[in-house]
């Protein structure tokens, strides 16, 4: 079976695709206080983040590890508003990249987002080791 990354259209395609969210929401009057200035590398952090988990190349894990991630969004305190915004934006961000409009592949997608965004705001909000979500890794997504 075709992987996520290569139904997508690869690297560029992803890259294409976290550029539009990124300037979405930088924009976002929601998410505005967690992305309230562009990061030169946090496009390039995300393409890899993605292609990764749909079964691309590994960049994200060798160059950066999941630590990173953690550490990132650790003290963001990420509400219920901002996380079910950041899906919203991230989704929108599918039509206007032109990503296949099929409508498996757009299941998995938004189950993909909705689930790194319920991890990234437990993480935002833990104040312990502890009560940091369990992943360590970073998630391979498949149909």
């Amino acid at each position: 079976m075709v992987s996520l990354y290569e139904f997508a259209g690869g690297e560029e395609a992803l890259h294409a695709l976290e550029e539009i969210f990124y300037e979405k929401a930088l924009a976002d009057p929601i998410l505005r206080e967690l992305f309230p200035v562009r990061q030169p590398t946090h496009v390039d952090h995300l393409t890899w983040f993605t292609a990764e988990s749909f079964g691309g190349p590994g960049r994200f894990t060798r160059e950066l590890g999941f630590e990173y991630i953690i550490n990132v969004h650790r003290g963001l305190h990420i509400t219920d508003e901002q996380r079910q915004r950041f899906v919203e934006v991230y989704l929108d961000a599918l039509d206007v990249a032109e990503l296949p409009q099929d409508e498996k592949f757009r299941e998995a997608v938004r189950q993909h987002v909705e689930f790194g965004s319920h991890v990234a705001q437990q993480n935002s909000q833990a104040e312990t080791d502890e009560q940091l979500h369990p992943l360590r890794e970073v998630p391979h997504w498949t149909w």
